[in-house]
């Protein structure tokens, strides 16, 4: 196994665990009536979200695609201005508390770091 493909393997290990978190943020989300309906039922989101957990795990594990890891980094920056905003900056009627932004930020960097390592072999 070369080093570009155990920082893949890594990469996708992070990233599962990223969805894992994103999956059980959701679903207590729905339960507590938090997830808009207007784009469907909140089961259906869940459903795709693990499918993209999924397809992007087997990207990065078994293909072993650079590109997946570069896709899916800048996917994820794309997260980072609004989380900076709820982090640091919240709305006086924010329904989630600072702690909850800066903790998805703090995972969201995590898994960026990795992506980055897979994609750019740094």
């Amino acid at each position: 196994m070369t080093d570009q493909d155990r920082k893949l393997r890594q990469a996708a290990f992070v990233y599962l665990h990223v969805g894992i978190l994103y999956e059980a943020a959701a679903l207590v989300m729905g339960r507590e009536g938090l997830l808009p309906t207007r784009f469907g039922p909140p089961w259906l989101w869940l459903v795709a979200g693990a499918i993209v957990v999924a397809i992007v795990f087997w990207l990065l594990w078994f293909r072993r695609s650079v590109w997946a890891a570069r896709v899916v980094w800048a996917i994820h920056a794309l997260r980072l201005p609004a989380l900076i905003g709820g982090a640091f900056f919240p709305a006086t009627d924010a329904q989630f508390p600072p702690a909850f932004y800066i903790t998805a930020l703090v995972v969201v960097v995590l898994n960026l770091g990795f992506l980055a390592r897979a994609g750019w072999d740094l």
